[in-house]
């Protein structure tokens, strides 16, 4: 008689219907190794990654003369009983003139924001549902709460003298050191907000950005 043995795990429904958790076989390889995936590739196959982004084509939008507290270029709210996790930031400005600083920034408040132009979440698995959260993107033009050193927390953090004249080799865009889930170390339990800020002291030069987030149920996690 041949016994045969079976591995199973709890899956957890996550963003889906309450009551939708049930146990299933898990995966192996033809050689008999257990499959296993990690954690943001999982996510996102299960349409819980989203986008917000500025910039359309080969239009940016202009950068702040300086970062302003209270001022955001886009950002991304979880309302409460949601949870937002930044996984991705990339940036690219064009045509930096010389002797400009240019500032970015990333950071997360217990808050969500009051003001701005609406952006749809976009979902990062095509053709999937839409976001629970929300999201703003307007150049300099989201309002956001009041950075306290007690209450904001920096995510990530970019500052450059440019010395060079500009030139217009392929529009000359400028790549902002992109970050990833390694670098973008923070978990926004809702009400959260996620926001960027791009500032340039002269110039004003154009960019484009996208922001890449998870969004799960905060009963889901911890």
């Amino acid at each position: 008689m041949t016994t045969q043995h079976h591995n199973y795990g709890w899956v957890d429904s996550g963003l889906e219907v309450p009551g939708q958790s049930s146990w299933q076989e898990s995966k192996i390889s033809k050689r008999g190794e257990q499959r296993i995936i990690d954690f943001i590739s999982e996510m996102l196959q299960e349409g819980r990654g989203y986008q917000v982004r500025v910039g359309t084509i080969v239009t940016g939008i202009a950068m702040q003369d300086v970062i302003a507290d209270a001022t955001a270029e886009m950002c991304y709210d979880a309302s409460t009983g949601l949870t937002i996790i930044p996984i991705q930031l990339r940036a690219a400005a064009r045509e930096i003139a010389t002797a400009t600083t240019v500032q970015v920034a990333l950071k997360g408040v217990g808050a969500v924001s009051s003001a701005g132009t609406a952006f749809v979440p976009l979902p990062l698995l095509q053709g999937g549902d839409a976001a629970g959260g929300s999201a703003r993107a307007a150049a300099g033009a989201v309002t956001v709460t009041v950075e306290l050193a007690t209450t904001t927390v920096r995510i990530y953090e970019y500052e450059n003298v440019f010395t060079q004249a500009p030139t217009t080799i392929n529009g000359n865009l400028a790549l902002i050191p992109p970050a990833g889930p390694q670098d973008l170390q923070y978990v926004g339990k809702g009400p959260a907000c996620i926001y960027f800020q791009a500032g340039a002291t002269t110039a004003f030069p154009l960019y484009f950005a996208h922001l890449n987030v998870l969004e799960l149920l905060t009963t889901s996690i911890g």
